[in-house]
């Protein structure tokens, strides 16, 4: 599959930006790591373990962001008192 090219249509911006997303990271992790997802030295239970951990950082990360809306909005409605 390497150097296959393939055309995904698509229907707006927001998924055009998502895709080279994921283009973005797939480069990046093949740069710092050296293989990429096609790699099969890791067990399926590996695997799992992995995306537990990118899915706990991922929660980590959404809840700074909420506390950080959370506080913005409180100020925000502490100043217009």
């Amino acid at each position: 599959m390497e150097g296959d090219t393939i055309h995904i249509p698509t229907v707006d911006t927001i998924v055009n930006k998502v895709i080279n997303n994921f283009v973005r990271r797939a480069e990046f992790g093949k740069k710092k790591y050296g293989t990429d997802l096609d790699r099969t030295d890791l067990t399926t239970i590996e695997w799992v373990q992995h995306a537990i951990e990118e899915h706990m950082d991922s929660i980590l990360y959404l809840e700074r962001i909420k506390r950080d809306l959370e506080e913005a909005r409180d100020k925000s409605a502490a100043d217009s008192k």
